[in-house]
């Protein structure tokens, strides 16, 4: 009986061409990273330039309103990396008293921080900060957590580590393997009218199927997201 030839074998008896599929699978694999980075620092640094002027504009209103212009929130990053969120400060100055009180005194709003970490009727919004958020403008500054490395164009939303240790259990290893986004699948499912739990399974989804095709989907969805303002609050 003749034998089939099945082309060269190298050293560890895989077929040649199965050995290239895996080769460029792993170039693949390997481009991805610094694809996605070039993609951030660009997007980053044009949006950051376009801006500029609205960036004054809205941090002159901020501060008329008594306070800071930015605040920068403590949140996890990949690897564990406590970095400072950036925002437009769209909160009164006393805000964590504020919210202690009224979870005190209201267990309705108890309950409803409980499961989404947010309030729909938030006393500790400013006016201009209501703008901002329905807008999702307070978030801009974090164009530069972008520039810094600190955080992605898209990704998980950043959280807290309370909200990591408490809500994320062996998800956890999902989101610290990436750089927390400034839009992701999150911001395109409804935001706020999510449960934690749904906010969870849309961070490991995300990780689970990450590409740089699929960022650049999430993007494209992004403006009509922000322009129908669901679940922005």
């Amino acid at each position: 009986m003749s034998s089939v030839p099945v082309g060269p074998l190298p050293s560890n008896g895989a077929p040649a061409p199965a050995v290239a599929a895996l080769s460029r699978r792993d170039r693949a694999a390997r481009l991805a990273p610094i694809a996605k980075r070039a993609m951030d620092v660009a997007i980053a640094g044009l949006a950051l330039l376009v801006a500029a002027p609205f960036f004054l504009i809205v941090a002159a209103l901020v501060r008329a309103d008594g306070g800071p212009a930015f605040y920068a929130h403590p949140r996890v990053g990949r690897g564990g990396r406590i970095f400072g969120c950036l925002k437009f400060r769209s909160m009164v100055v006393d805000s964590q008293a504020r919210l202690e009180a009224l979870l005190a005194a209201d267990p309705a709003a108890r309950a409803e921080w409980e499961a989404t970490r947010k309030l729909r009727n938030d006393p500790r919004i400013t006016r201009i900060g209501r703008f901002l958020r329905a807008t999702s403008l307070d978030e801009l500054p974090q164009l530069i957590n972008v520039l810094k490395g600190e955080m992605s164009i898209v990704g998980p939303r950043p959280v807290t580590q309370a909200e990591l240790d408490r809500y994320y259990g062996a998800a956890a290893a999902h989101y610290l393997s990436v750089r927390p986004g400034i839009t992701g699948l999150w911001q395109v499912s409804g935001r706020s009218e999510t449960s934690y739990d749904q906010r969870v399974a849309l961070d490991v989804a995300y990780v689970s199927q990450a590409s740089l095709l699929g960022d650049i989907r999430i993007l494209l969805r992004t403006p009509a997201a922000v322009l129908s303002r669901r679940g922005a609050h």
